[in-house]
């Protein structure tokens, strides 16, 4: 039995902004999403013998770059090995014929890019829902609360301290270049976790910020350095605001401000669609050989001759890629530090959003369970509820290797601390877990540990002969989100075009 108390003397948008989320990344798409093909006559016969440029991965990433070389008049192929367009961007149809997102599903201010990428396409935004109370579940208290901050007196001068120190040392990280940081070989050779530790009072603050890593990262901390940490806290942003801890973490106003009507998965349907018959699908290239002149690129299709190659896929997957001559030591040794993260979405669906009725916005923080935050992930229109749940880092690792029905059990418990025991009646229950995908390896982004920056990470963008390197993680803005996917398919098409 849980004891209740009501807080709402906490402003909207508080010290630790949406510690709670970190949805906005590209979150996991999974293994019971529906797999939805592009929107699109993709190719069906025989591949081309030669392009201009050929792009390895069918993703956001992959389908921007495609499409700038083509409107610059280029031929183009578009090799990408799964049966869909999308990668780590997917949308869900539910029993209702509702839609929600399996993969990168949030938008927000100074995600410029990708918001201009949507109107472009007629893909229409709604704000995340956000009026009410949200709730902090403590052992067995359950608190009601306005704003996105827990309201407990014991963490809330330890977390300031820690967000403003964050903010003003990821000042000194240059977005382009962060192992050019003043004190980047120092904070690149600590953990995350450890400095945390060692600047924060309260242990019980660094549970909490678990609400903000495992969605956004799906790690603690203990495996990525804080030089990576605070290098991504100053890429959420763009050319004109800087990053912040709460623009990258925050709800209204921040990376989770608004979802797609439609779900987001309908901009890389609609980007293949207008490409047509230049996207392969089941398509999976299985070596890259560079000669003077030329690219032979060989897929479970066949074999193109290019003069460039884009390759847009998750860093570990590249290193599946035969690749002759091989890579350089450097970028194959960047490759190799850059694993996915571990994380799972959970969506409890409901005839109703019934949360709402009793003043709650459907979005908790919990210190401990399943359920480590939550949010309302229902549609544009509210046709069902729907409870999102994000399982990521030692929480997935505790709940990950259950039976289904046992995590199950386990991610409802959660949902009903949070919004009460009809959480514990779903009429459909979908898991998406991106660590079992071939073609991903985990989700929703690579985490650089200790000393990876500073030894490797120039060779991020950095060409190989004919080859150019797309994909969320080479942006230096927004890296891990849809816009970051973007803005590097912009960047890497214009690199081709000024070689070809």
């Amino acid at each position: 039995m849980h004891t209740e108390s009501t807080s709402t003397d906490l402003t909207r948008r508080g010290l630790l902004g949406g510690l709670t989320v970190g949805a906005g990344a590209l979150a996991v798409g999974g293994l019971t999403a529906s797999a939805t093909r592009a929107e699109a006559a993709t190719l069906q016969g025989d591949l081309p013998a030669r392009v201009d440029v050929v792009v390895v991965g069918g993703g956001l990433s992959g389908l921007v770059a495609a499409r700038r070389v083509a409107a610059a008049g280029r031929s183009v192929l578009v090799l990408e090995a799964r049966d869909r367009v999308g990668g780590r961007v997917l949308n869900h149809t539910l029993r209702s014929g509702a839609v929600i997102e399996s993969g990168g599903a949030f938008v927000g201010p100074t995600q410029d890019h990708l918001l201009r990428l949507a109107r472009e396409l007629g893909v229409r935004t709604f704000k995340e829902y956000a009026v009410g109370d949200n709730v902090y579940v403590s052992g067995d208290r359950r608190t009601r609360y306005q704003g996105t901050v827990p309201p407990d007196p014991l963490l809330l001068p330890d977390a300031a301290q820690l967000i403003t120190r964050i903010n003003e040392m990821s000042k000194d990280v240059p977005v382009d270049a962060p192992w050019a940081a003043p004190r980047a070989a120092e904070w690149d050779a600590m953990t995350f976790h450890d400095w945390v530790s060692h600047t924060s009072v309260n242990p019980d603050v660094r549970n909490l910020l678990l609400s903000y890593l495992q969605p956004t990262f799906g790690s603690d901390g203990r495996d990525m350095s804080l030089l990576f940490l605070l290098w991504y806290i100053a890429a959420s942003g763009n050319e004109t605001h800087p990053g912040t801890f709460e623009r990258s973490s925050d709800t209204s106003g921040g990376a989770q401000d608004s979802r797609f009507v439609g779900g987001s998965g309908l901009i890389p349907q609609r980007l293949a669609r207008r490409l047509g018959d230049v996207v392969a699908l089941d398509a999976a290239v299985r070596r890259i050989e560079q000669r003077t002149d030329r690219v032979l690129v060989t897929s479970d299709r066949g074999t193109v001759r290019a003069d460039r190659v884009v390759v847009a896929v998750p860093p570990a997957t590249a290193l599946a890629v035969d690749w002759f001559p091989l890579l350089p030591p450097k970028r194959l040794q960047l490759l190799q530090r850059m694993p996915m993260g571990q994380l799972m979405k959970a969506d409890a669906v409901y005839e109703t959003p019934f949360w709402r009725a009793d003043g709650l916005t459907g979005m908790g923080v919990s210190d401990h369970g399943a359920v480590r935050v939550c949010f309302d992930n229902s549609p544009a229109d509210a046709s069902v509820g729907v409870l999102l749940a994000f399982v990521g880092g030692s929480t997935w690792e505790r709940y990950g290797g259950l039976s289904l029905a046992d995590r199950r059990a386990a991610v409802l418990e959660g949902f009903a601390e949070v919004v009460g025991p009809r959480a514990l009646r779903p009429v459909e229950y979908v898991e998406h877990d991106w660590t079992h995908e071939r073609w991903t390896m985990g989700g929703p982004v690579a985490v650089l540990g200790t000393g990876t920056t500073t030894s490797f990470g120039r060779w991020i963008r950095q060409p190989f002969r004919r080859v150019h390197w797309a994909g969320t993680e080479t942006s230096t803005y927004w890296s891990g989100y849809m816009d970051g996917a973007v803005r590097a398919g912009d960047r890497a098409a214009r690199e081709v075009l000024e070689r070809l």
